[in-house]
């Protein structure tokens, strides 16, 4: 498998546009987390890094690291785009406290498998989904 750093290259390329350094310092920051960004959260980390860095710099390499497959927008329904890298990593749902906004990554093989077979029941051919659960999570629920 390609480093991201080089599919994004690579995608840059295709698309006539270059790998500036700014680009490369949102990239390698975006890489460095494991927490689901908002574009303001990343901007803020990416001015630590280099205060010459603009906030539409960012959006705009979101949008491009977006539609390289690099990196996934995530919608937990608060009204906020949190950005995840989505390149070489497996699929996983998301379980989302509609208190808090605490969320965790699930993988369960069951429910793969019957988004698999309600698809082919429907006469589809699945190619991605995403699927949120909300709920309200064991803190918020004590209090």
């Amino acid at each position: 498998m390609k480093a991201p750093q080089d599919v994004f290259a690579e995608y840059l390329a295709n698309e006539n546009l270059k790998m500036t350094p700014q680009r490369r310092i949102i990239l390698d920051t975006l890489l460095k987390q494991d927490d689901h960004l908002s574009s303001e959260e990343l901007y803020a980390r990416v001015k630590k890094r280099d205060g010459s860095i603009g906030q539409a710099t960012v959006y705009r390499t979101l949008k491009l690291l977006s539609d390289s497959g690099l990196v996934e927008p995530l919608d937990f329904a608060d009204g906020v785009t949190r950005y995840e890298t989505s390149y070489g990593k497996d699929h996983h749902d998301h379980l989302i406290c509609e208190r808090c906004g605490k969320n965790i990554e699930i993988v369960d093989e069951t429910i793969e498998r019957r988004q698999e077979q309600l698809a082919k029941e429907h006469g589809f051919t699945l190619l991605r989904h995403k699927m949120y659960l909300y709920g309200i999570c064991p803190d918020c629920r004590k209090k």
